[in-house]
């Protein structure tokens, strides 16, 4: 029976292995030297052999966005790590039936576990990333180099060690930090994007050009959207002493070109400049230039003689007219043209309808107060939530609200992302966005276990980490969502699991078997560890298997056993000791998709050899599989 392989993805095998497909010559296979297991590995010389007309040799100088430790960041991306979620369903909220979720621990960590169950499904991602002010921030990754050897390669020290330069903001390392954390993260990010999917990031002007050639390069230059404006203040401060910023930076991509039309909602402002002055039944209208910009020599074809209601013949001086001969003919015949409320405007204009207009609005991209809030609605929200300042600037709800109008769909159960969670604002704005328009759209919150400030009143106020504010923060704008008016078609789902990221289930050692001796064999009867939960075992199976954490799942006493059902037949689990034949027979009858064992649950070493077959015999299409 084949054992559940208890790891995160090994990105790096799996990219090697596409790679095989395109050059099949250039991938080998090679042993650790540690474990002596088998590896594929690339011959990068017979790789460069393959690619000889493009690829730039040696120190030739190429346009690529390089910095000491981009190598360790994508190395430390596509590691796998052996780690795990554990649930606490007293922390969450409506934790069976809930479709949300909440991840507390590292980001990067929680990427990767997510990498195989959220694989191109998430519709929308938004993130605000701490930004690099030159203090020291907390995800300090593996990536990042020593000092004595950063100052080598940034030529702050010769070899020997004397300093060369100041290492002040302005050198190197203090951007690499931060562009290799937010590198690494932005790979794993971009994989769980469908190919409609978009992501929006926050940032202001001390990384905004770093980090749009970091998307560059891990989105595609092809898949730049837009460098939004937003205002996120209307007054001034004084006490600047040169300029003061009244506006952070939004930056926008796609996953693909798949996406190409995108719009957002109508509002109500815009449809005000509809009216219906003179009473056409099609409805209220605005109306839009006849007029070409370009000229009659560049554009002889649309150059031609109109009549106008009193009799004239029009033509432009200078400019052709936007539609040709035979349109024009079509917006007469169907009465399209305004030529004044007297009818005698120089020029006519073409009708449009508010009627038609079903498509939404183009998008623009400097966003005022008005219209996507400021810091200070952010900070008022929280406040009024909590009835202090718990969380330092968060971002306003209707800042999101309207990213979540261009990149989702009511209609949809679209999948929206935060990794750098916060005060939650995203998870509150998804919750409002399905309470007003009926949506079923789910969101999964990522936030570390940061330790509060001390000063903060966020502290003050008894909470000890930021993920503590930001699932308090849910809790109570779930509640306060409940109690207001929403649409009748709304599931009400303002609950959420929380997962928590810890080291396996499994003993170390049981992922070490070259370091197995004889005097640890006896501890090794049972591979678990002591502390853990057998639902701790059922979601680290959700994770290693890639089945949706928010699945609705119930446990059932099948001949004494308890036995977990998720979604009824995508997963069953049975994790106890001494499971019978009979057992084994009753869930193949149920015909489960998965089913999963204890390694060392079996009654008899007989049974644990036949399970396959039993499984083969009267529910073929399940996988089996041993923990």
């Amino acid at each position: 029976m084949d054992k559940l392989k208890m790891h995160s993805p090994d990105l790096s095998q799996d990219n090697i292995a596409k790679l095989r497909e395109l050059f099949p010559g250039v991938v080998t296979e090679a042993k650790e030297e540690q474990t002596g297991e088998l590896r594929l590995v690339v011959d990068f010389d017979q790789l460069r052999q393959e690619l000889s007309a493009d690829v730039v040799e040696g120190a030739q100088e190429r346009y690529r966005l390089d910095w000491p430790g981009k190598r360790e960041a994508l190395a430390l991306a596509n590691a796998p790590i052996a780690k795990t979620l554990r649930p606490a369903a007293n922390e969450s909220v409506n934790f069976d039936t809930t479709k949300n979720i909440f991840v507390e621990g590292d980001n990067l960590e929680a990427l990767k576990l997510l990498q195989e169950i959220y694989l191109g499904k998430v519709k929308l991602i938004y993130i605000d990333p701490p930004y690099n002010t030159g203090n020291d921030f907390i995800y300090n990754d593996d990536f990042t180099l020593e000092n004595a050897r950063y100052g080598v390669m940034a030529g702050n020290s010769d070899e020997g060690g004397s300093r060369l330069r100041a290492n002040g903001e302005s050198n190197g390392r203090f951007h690499s930090d931060w562009i290799s954390m937010m590198y690494a993260r932005l790979r794993l990010a971009r994989s769980l994007l469908n190919n409609l999917g978009m992501i929006f990031i926050s940032i202001d002007d001390g990384e905004v050009a770093n980090l749009r050639k970091i998307c560059d390069e891990v989105f595609g230059e092809s898949n730049f959207v837009a460098q939004i404006a937003w205002e996120k203040r209307y007054t001034r401060s004084n006490n600047a002493k040169r300029f003061y910023s009244l506006k952070d930076t939004v930056l926008v991509y796609r996953r693909s070109e798949h996406l190409d039309v995108i719009k957002e909602e109508r509002t109500a402002k815009a449809d005000a400049n509809y009216s219906n002055p003179d009473g056409d039944p099609r409805g209220p209208w605005m109306t839009s230039s006849y007029v070409n910009p370009a000229t009659k020599e560049a554009r002889p074809n649309l150059a031609y003689d109109i009549k106008a209601p009193d009799g004239r013949t029009v033509s432009h001086p200078t400019h052709a007219w936007k539609y040709a001969s035979e349109q024009h003919d079509v917006h007469v015949a169907s009465k399209r043209l305004w030529w004044g409320r007297d009818g005698k405007a120089e020029f006519p204009r073409l009708k449009l309808f508010l009627s038609e207009q079903t498509g939404g609005l183009v998008p623009v991209d400097i966003w005022n107060y008005e219209s996507s809030g400021t810091t200070d609605d952010g900070g008022q929200e929280v406040k009024q939530l909590f009835g202090a300042s718990v969380f330092d600037n968060p971002k306003p709800i209707k800042l999101i609200r309207r990213m979540i109008g261009i990149a989702t769909s009511p209609d949809a159960p679209d999948l929206v992302m935060d990794f750098f969670s916060g005060s939650a604002s995203t998870a509150h704005a998804v919750m409002e966005a399905n309470a007003a328009d009926g949506g079923n759209r789910r969101f999964i919150m990522v936030q570390l276990q940061e330790a509060a400030d001390p000063a903060s009143p966020g502290y003050k106020a008894g909470f000890a980490t930021i993920a503590e504010i930001s699932k308090e923060r849910i809790r109570r704008a779930g509640d306060k969502i409940l109690t207001g008016e929403t649409h009748p078609n709304w599931n009400r789902d303002v609950g959420f699991r929380v997962l928590k990221i810890d080291s396996s289930n499994m003993k170390d050692v049981y992922y070490r078997p070259d370091q197995v001796d004889q005097g640890s064999l006896l501890d090794m009867v049972d591979n678990v560890k002591e502390d853990r939960t057998v639902e701790d075992l059922l979601f680290q199976v959700l994770v290693d298997w890639g089945v949706d954490l928010s699945l609705p799942i119930r446990q059932e006493i099948i001949l004494g056993k308890t036995v977990f059902f998720v979604d009824d037949t995508a997963l069953a689990a049975c994790f106890e000791q001494g499971i019978s034949e009979e057992l084994v027979k009753a869930l193949a009858e149920r015909a489960p998709l998965r089913v999963v064992f204890r390694d060392n649950g079996f009654a008899s070493d007989a049974l644990k050899i036949n399970v396959e077959q039993i499984f083969r015999q009267l529910s073929p299409g399940t996988e089996v599989r041993a923990i």
